[in-house]
Order: structure tokens, then C-alpha cells, then sequence
């Protein structure tokens, strides 16, 4: 039996409990509080109708009456191998052998699996410790011996469950019209969602929407093959035209996600490169992890953004062993940045390539939104426009190679890497990731370009959403919640446990309307356990109120650590309660014009966010000789706007 969720939303193709039904029944729980599921059995206002919803997956309960769905402690109910074991616990009775106090979160696809090998419900079943039968002569079938593929599924299983970082998957479907509206399995049940990583919105952005369905008309939904057979379309070479420019590079090539360019690059340069060393920071991604892994290259791990023990690594090999850094800019777990130019310092005194993963920089970093080395060099970088060429010197320059993603900023699905052309080349032709699977479809393609010749020309997303982040921060931060500290657009809220962290992401969606995931290990390191929020544009001051004080409100439910806590216990290693953990942030006040008066406000009152229609006519004219000119105009558009303002901006409502 698998251990529970406290509100587990499943979808249309999983079997929709209710969230009573879907909380711990360990009556010894610290969210006890919360915990109502032993109280199905004796209120007499059972929730029927969604009790109903069992009726088609479970054999016990499909033959049920309204009456039998009363007393669900017959006994016909209590052979079930998904209710009767819960039964009995809410009862109060004793657990069966093997199992825990915890309610089934099987899909629909489980259950019947789950009653064909009831072996801890029913009675004679075969036990997992048993001996594999040869044959069953009474039935005339052979069971071959061997492995016990699903006894080992499910203690691996078990391992994540008792570690408690075992993944459930909430149920939540953004609603563009409503963003950051989202239902969750019911349709009239909606939240607020507080952690996208669709930063800015442009996942509903007029200008995308309106380029994919003018794409989709045309070109229809797939790309046809891989690259290399009837799948390399003329958006496709677009979209890299668009990337290799936005980071003055000469060339870019896409992948179908940036898990893996990272993996495919990596793996590719480090095993091509003869002898070749991998420096990897401490803290990066998976995909980053993974590829040098599949290199089969030698590694060196280095303290997270410490570059004395950087160096101290580099050191230790002679400058003509060819050696590749990589890091991330913005780590989006603890919100921290990476010290990109002193690593380039780093790599060039040392002979080492740079490999930087923008993933969540990019569109939130600087005056053309190419990320955190372009932001390095404001200035410069405005100074240059949208022009394609490097700037000599620039941190964006110096780095060799940048990877970044189409679905988070972008709104989209993809991810690129950005080099030399010759760089880029080798991978094209030497990668698996890239070479073997199917491209992007050109509506997916079409729609990242829209997004980023998009915000290319339009500062004010990333500026409004930089301040929603600093005015959140500061709010929590007035109340005593832990905030980690850091100086980007990530927010994190220290828990510190990982029962608690769920418990509070839980608490937030049930009773509060609000959607924010608990991130446990191996995400975060164990006892570092945290809410992650990400602000947008798109998030009103009323949202904003709500958030705090459901946060408040959870945090003395839970009875969770606050700062004061924290800092009695002589801190926290992410240096929640630490003294002089003051971080500045990236954007500075000039950057986001609340200097010359230029700065965008929080959005409130009704009032609905915007689209800049200069910025919407250089994204749709990127686009004229495949698609033919657009005939977009805001009034129009299935997403209803009001009048312009200023004639350059159009509010929009979604």
C-alpha cells in the first residue's frame, strides 16, 4: 500500500478522492489537526458523492448502495486491498501485516493491479517472501521462477516513502485567461499558483498565442522526424537565428528540452575531448550531473560559488589538459548567483572552457533578457541594441558556451545551447540527445521566437516582476517567516523538514487556495526542506496580501520555525538566521527606473496587465514571409483587451 498524500489532486484519468479521504491516518501525526480521514466512518454526513467516484475501480464498492456506502466497515469492504486496509486503521484496529497507517494515492491504471495482487488484504494470497511457484496444477498455469520484478519496485518504492521524498503530483491547470489562475481536478475549484516557472506569463502572451495557432493552421501539429529526416523546418532554423543573436553568439542549436542540451552537450564535449576534466559546482542541475556522468570524463566537484576551492582544483592539472567549468547562473532552489565573471577569470588563467546554464536567467536578466552575463554588462548591452555581434570583453563574451530553456521565461517547450559555430556543429553531429528524436513542432518553435523578439524589447515584465519579487521578500520577512537569502527572483521559505514542508504546501492548497510546492531532498539536501515561490507580473497586490497571511496562518498552524527560531538554534546553513546574510540584489533601482520614475507598479484594483504594441509589432514581423503579415490588433484578439493607453500599451485581461 502506498503512503498517502495529505490533498492529492489526481487527473481526469485517475481516481478523483476527495481530500478527506487522501489525508494521513496516523492518529500520532503532528498534522493530526488536518488528519479527518478516521472521521469518515462515523459522521453521518458522508460525502457520497465523491465516495461514488470509487464505485467504477474498486469491485467492492461498485455493487454498493447508497446505504452499504454508509457503513463502509462491512465485510465485504474490508477484503479490499485499496479501502479495507484503511478501514481498518481508521477503525482503529490493527495494521495489516506489512503495511502503514496510510491511505492508498493508487491511479486508476493501479487499482486493478492492486486487487489482482492483494496479498496483504486477502486472505491464502501469496506473500512476498514466499517461494515462486513452479506451476499451479489446479488452475493449469506455469509461473516461471526468477526475479521478483514487483517485490523490488515496491521496496524501492518504499525506500522514497520512508525517506520522505517519495513525489506527488497536484493536479493544476493554469487558466490563461485567469493567469495565475489555475483549477485543480474539479473545474470550478481554483487557486492561486505561486511557483511557475512560467516567470513572466508568456505561456497566455497574445503575441505567442496568436503565432501558434497561425502556425498550427499552416503547418499543422508535428514536426514530421528528427532533424536530420523531414523534421527540420524553416522555424526551426529561425529560432536558432533568434538565439544564437539574443546572446551574441554565432550560432545556436535547440533541443526538445534544456535537460537535454545539458546532457547531450556535455556528454559529447567530454567524451571527444582527449583527457578531458569536468569542474562542476556542487549545486547544479541534474541534467548538468548527468551529462558529465555519461561522458565517462574525469570530474572535480567544487564547493557551491566558492571559488577559492575552484581554483584550488584547476590547479592541480596542467594547463593544456582540456578541462570544461560548468555552473549555473541562477540556482533555482536557493535563489542564489553564480560569480560568472570571476569564474571566467578563473577559467582563462587555467585553460579551461566555461559552460553556463542560464535555464532560469534567461528573459529575466537584463535589458534584452539574455540572462545573467548579459545583465553583468547593462550598459554596454543597451548601448549595442539588438545588434548580433559580441561585445569584446563583455562577461556574456567571455563564456563559451550558454544553455537555456524555452519553457520557463519563454512560456514555451525546448531548450538551446549557444557557441561557437564549429562548437555547435560538433554537438549537432556527434550528439544522441540531438540527433535521435524527433524536433520540436513548429508551432512550439514559432511560439519561443514570438517570446523571445518579444521581450527582447520589452523591459517592463522583467522589471515589475523584480519588484513584486523585493516587495514579497520584504513582506515575509516583516512577519519573522525564513526566507532564504539570496538575490535573485527565486524566493525560498525555509521549513526544514519534510513532512512539514508538504504539510504546509498541503495546508495552503486546501484550505487557502494556494498553490505552492514543498521541495524535498534530493531537490534541497535533507533538513533544508522549503516552500519555493516565484512572483509574476501577473500576481495582483490582493494576491499578495492573501499569500502572507496564509503563509502566517500555516506557519502557526504547523507551529513551524521562524527566523527568531532559527537564529536560537545559531542558524540555519542556508543562512536563514545567520547575522550579515544581507544579499544585494541583481537588479539594482536604476535598472528596474524606480530612479527616473519609469518603474512599473504592482498590478491591484482590477487593474490588468499589459502588452507593449511596439514590442508585439517587431515579435509578429519576424514572422511575415512564412506566415504572411499579421493582422493582429489587440481589440480583436480572442483574449479580450481594453483600449490602448499612451498607444503603446494595450491592458489586457488575461
Amino acid at each position: 500500500m502506498r503512503k498517502g498524500t495529505n490533498h492529492e489532486e489526481l487527473d481526469s484519468t485517475s481516481l478523483s478522492f476527495p481530500p478527506f479521504l487522501l489525508l494521513s491516518s496516523n492518529r500520532d501525526s503532528p498534522f493530526a489537526p488536518i488528519s479527518t480521514f478516521s472521521l469518515l466512518f462515523n459522521m453521518t454526513n458522508i460525502h457520497l458523492a465523491a465516495l461514488r467516484q470509487l464505485k467504477g475501480s474498486c469491485p467492492f464498492l461498485n455493487a454498493a448502495t447508497p446505504k452499504q456506502l454508509r457503513s463502509l466497515s462491512t465485510a465485504p469492504a474490508l477484503h479490499c486491498p485499496i479501502v479495507g486496509p484503511a478501514l481498518e486503521q481508521a477503525a482503529g484496529g490493527p495494521l495489516p501485516s506489512g503495511s502503514t497507517r496510510s491511505y492508498s494515492t493508487a491511479t486508476q491504471q493501479q487499482i486493478p493491479e492492486a486487487h489482482r495482487q492483494q496479498a496483504h488484504a486477502v486472505p491464502n494470497a501469496q506473500k512476498a517472501d514466499a517461494k515462486p511457484l513452479v506451476a499451479d496444477a489446479s488452475k493449469g498455469k506455469n509461473v516461471a521462477p526468477g526475479f521478483n520484478y514487483e517485490q523490488f519496485y515496491g521496496a524501492e518504492l518504499d525506500k522514497k516513502h520512508k525517506d520522505k521524498s517519495y513525489r506527488y503530483f497536484n493536479n493544476i491547470n493554469r487558466l490563461a485567461a485567469k493567469f495565475p489562475i489555475a483549477h485543480t481536478a474539479k473545474t470550478t475549484d481554483e487557486v492561486t499558483v505561486w511557483c511557475s516557472n512560467d516567470y513572466l506569463g508568456m505561456s497566455k502572451s497574445p503575441v505567442v498565442v496568436e503565432t501558434m495557432k497561425r502556425t498550427l493552421t499552416k503547418y499543422g501539429c508535428g514536426a514530421g522526424g528528427t532533424r536530420n529526416i523531414a523534421g527540420n523546418h524553416s522555424l526551426h532554423l529561425a529560432l536558432e537565428d533568434e538565439l544564437a543573436s539574443l546572446h551574441r553568439k554565432p550560432a545556436a542549436l535547440v533541443f526538445s528540452s534544456c535537460y537535454v542540451a545539458n546532457d547531450a552537450t556535455l556528454a559529447t564535449l567530454g567524451s571527444k575531448l582527449p583527457g578531458c576534466v569536468y569542474f562542476s559546482d556542487a549545486s547544479n542541475h541534474a541534467s548538468m550531473i548527468e551529462g558529465i556522468k555519461h561522458s565517462k570524463a574525469t570530474k572535480e566537484i567544487w564547493q557551491h560559488n566558492n571559488m577559492a576551492d575552484l581554483e584550488a582544483k584547476l590547479s592541480k592539472y596542467p594547463k593544456e589538459t582540456p578541462k570544461i567549468i560548468a555552473f549555473e547562473s541562477v540556482y533555482s532552489m536557493c535563489g542564489s548567483v553564480a560569480p560568472i565573471a570571476e569564474i571566467c577569470d578563473l577559467a582563462e588563467k587555467y585553460g579551461a572552457l566555461t559552460f553556463l546554464d542560464e535555464v532560469h536567467a534567461v528573459g529575466m536578466y537584463g535589458p534584452r533578457g539574455a540572462g545573467v552575463a548579459e545583465h553583468l554588462d547593462f550598459e554596454a548591452h543597451v548601448a549595442a541594441g539588438d545588434s548580433s555581434d559580441a561585445i569584446p570583453g563583455s562577461v556574456m563574451d567571455r563564456v563559451d558556451i550558454i544553455t537555456g530553456t524555452l519553457g520557463k521565461a519563454y512560456g514555451g517547450l525546448g531548450g538551446y545551447i549557444a557557441g561557437s559555430a564549429d562548437l555547435v556543429d560538433l554537438v549537432r553531429s556527434y550528439a544522441p540527445g540531438f540527433i535521435f528524436t524527433t524536433s520540436l513542432p513548429p508551432a512550439i518553435v514559432a511560439g519561443a521566437q514570438a517570446a523571445i523578439a518579444y521581450q527582447k524589447e520589452c523591459i517592463g515584465d522583467r522589471r515589475l516582476q523584480h519588484l513584486n519579487t523585493r516587495s514579497l521578500k520584504a513582506e515575509l520577512e516583516k512577519r519573522g517567516l525564513p526566507v532564504v537569502p539570496g538575490p535573485s527572483h527565486i524566493i525560498p521559505v525555509l521549513v526544514g523538514d519534510a513532512a512539514l514542508a508538504k504539510a504546509a504546501s498541503d495546508t495552503l492548497l486546501l484550505n487557502h487556495g494556494i498553490y505552492v510546492q514543498s521541495i524535498n531532498w534530493p531537490t534541497v539536501p535533507v533538513g533544508s526542506e522549503r516552500l519555493r515561490i516565484t512572483p509574476t507580473p501577473g500576481h495582483t497586490a490582493e494576491q499578495q496580501e492573501h499569500l502572507l497571511n496564509s503563509i502566517d496562518a500555516v506557519f502557526n498552524k504547523l507551529k513551524l520555525k521562524r527566523v527568531a527560531d532559527w537564529t536560537a538554534e545559531g542558524g540555519h546553513v542556508s543562512g536563514v538566521g545567520m547575522s550579515n546574510n544581507s544579499v544585494e540584489p541583481v537588479w539594482n533601482d536604476e535598472q528596474l527606473g524606480l530612479l527616473d520614475g519609469t518603474a512599473p507598479e504592482m498590478l491591484s484594483d482590477g487593474r490588468k496587465s499589459g502588452i507593449e504594441m511596439e514590442a508585439v509589432g517587431v515579435a509578429m514581423n519576424r514572422f511575415n514571409k512564412l506566415l504572411g503579415k499579421s493582422k493582429f490588433k489587440a481589440e480583436e484578439f480572442s483574449i479580450t483587451f481594453d483600449k490602448p493607453v499612451g498607444g503603446k500599451v494595450a491592458q489586457a485581461s488575461a
